[in-house]
């Protein structure tokens, strides 16, 4: 019998394969940082039907994404126990529903005016979003295609290939907009139409690398080979599994919709100093983001060998790594507000004074969920790691649309308490569903293990 492996080695494996996730995650974070900051550069007509159009596409993204999640902790319990057909029958299955999900959600971008207009957006800015999406919409199909086999690379624990991927998707997103959007190095002046059309290139360079590399580098496999069959058990536990996912996700990204259009109805300062914010928050998730794709491979592995003790151990190193980078972001939130803020803020701006006196008060709530918002991802990576992902789903619903919120409305309105009453409403929503899904987990996560030897 192997002995257990001690909690430096623990730590050590997770680090490696953790750094090249959270890599990724920070390089597909700046793909939307840069539309961001080019399309601000050429116009602010631009820019709000983009950050608008964004938004709807991420919705359909989060969504769609469920299935590609869900190959993740079946490729690598599959690899695990040794068994290469399981894993291919997966990751075929999670290809199949992730492209017929990205064909289903085509017309809701074709079609996007209408409802944009109908969820009360102004008539132009809501033509404007819908000519990004009737050609960024395309870039659904590639996207979630790469996720998958993103998932599927990252189960075998190839995680370097997922960050170099993921940073020549950047590069190429990057190139595309400058040249397409400005009309540089020859390419016609595209605007809004040229951002849509490099984030479909973006992504379509991403799926040629990554099917390249999948048939090349793994030819035992033989993932390409005979596709078009169906696996029909193999289809419903996909999705099974998946659907959940993409709904927790769906349910999440919602609390922060929802905390934006509250902060909107405070006026443009707040907004904007929520924008900023959330931007900050989110790149320190992208850290937490890794270390739980780190928890989802590690505890697949634990539940395909049937080891109990593995899955415990290596639980607490994870959850401890994030642990330790909340306490440094925390630090780094209370005592540099206002540098942090003055990063995305012209000297010149009138409006800065009081954009950084609004922000530093929400950046010190923002300190307080690093810890919560660490603690729900990472359970629900483990949660994920042993197929545990229904009731998962109804904690998040509960948790963010239930509590969240509901407590930000009436902390933000009811009490009067502006920006920071929504702010303390997320809190309370990423409270809620963290510490239920950790009491899901080690009291049933270890069980599942147990029952699965």
């Amino acid at each position: 019998m192997q002995a257990p492996m001690s909690y430096p080695a623990h730590l050590r494996t997770i680090l490696a394969l953790g750094l090249p996730l959270i890599g990724g995650h920070l390089a597909q974070f700046a793909i939307g940082l840069t539309d961001t900051v080019m399309l601000g550069w050429y116009g602010v007509a631009e820019l709000a039907a983009q950050t608008l159009a964004g938004s709807y596409y991420f919705v359909q993204f989060m969504l769609g994404a469920g299935f590609a999640l869900a190959v993740m902790p079946l490729v690598a319990a599959n690899a695990a126990a040794g068994d290469e057909i399981g894993l291919r029958r997966a990751t075929r299955m999670g290809l199949w529903l992730s492209l017929g999900f990205a064909l289903v959600a085509m017309p809701a971008m074709w079609w996007s005016e209408p409802i944009l207009r109908a969820l009360g957006q102004s008539p132009q800015v809501a033509a404007d979003a819908a000519t990004y999406l009737r050609i960024a919409g395309w870039g659904l199909i590639p996207a979630l295609l790469v996720m998958v086999l993103k998932s599927y690379l990252a189960a075998l624990e190839r995680t370097q290939v997922v960050l170099w991927i993921t940073l020549l998707a950047a590069l190429s997103n990057g190139v595309a907009n400058y040249a397409l959007i400005f009309g540089h190095w020859g390419a016609p002046e595209l605007g809004l139409r040229g951002a849509a059309i490099a984030s479909v290139a973006s992504q379509t360079v991403a799926l040629v690398a990554v099917v390249l590399y999948a048939a090349r580098a793994l030819p035992e496999h033989a993932l390409f080979r005979r596709l078009w069959r169906a696996d029909a058990e193999m289809l419903v536990r996909v999705f099974r599994l998946g659907l959940p996912i993409g709904l927790t996700m769906l349910s999440e990204v919602s609390l922060f919709t929802a905390s934006a259009f509250m902060m909107g109805w405070l006026g443009t300062v707040p907004l904007a100093a929520h924008g900023i914010v959330i931007t900050v928050a989110s790149g320190t998730f992208m850290v937490h983001l890794g270390l739980s794709n780190v928890a989802t491979i590690r505890a697949g592995g634990a539940y395909g060998r049937g080891a109990p003790q593995e899955l415990a151990r290596g639980a607490r190193a994870v959850i401890a790594l994030s642990l330790a980078f909340a306490i440094v972001t925390i630090a780094t939130f209370v005592i540099f507000p206002a540098p942090i803020l003055s990063l995305f803020l012209a000297e010149s701006d009138p409006a800065r004074p009081e954009i950084i006196a609004t922000g530093i008060a929400l950046l010190a709530i923002a300190a307080l969920f690093q810890l919560v918002d660490g603690a729900q991802v990472i359970a629900l990576g483990l949660l994920r790691g042993v197929q545990d992902t229904a009731v998962p789903m109804m904690v998040a619903i509960v948790a963010y649309w239930a509590v969240g919120i509901p407590a930000s409305y009436t902390l933000g309105f009811v009490f009067d308490l502006g920006g920071p009453g929504i702010w303390l409403g997320l809190v309370f929503g990423l409270a809620c569903a963290g510490v239920f899904l950790m009491l899901r987990f080690w009291r049933g996560g270890l069980r599942r293990v147990a029952l699965a030897t």
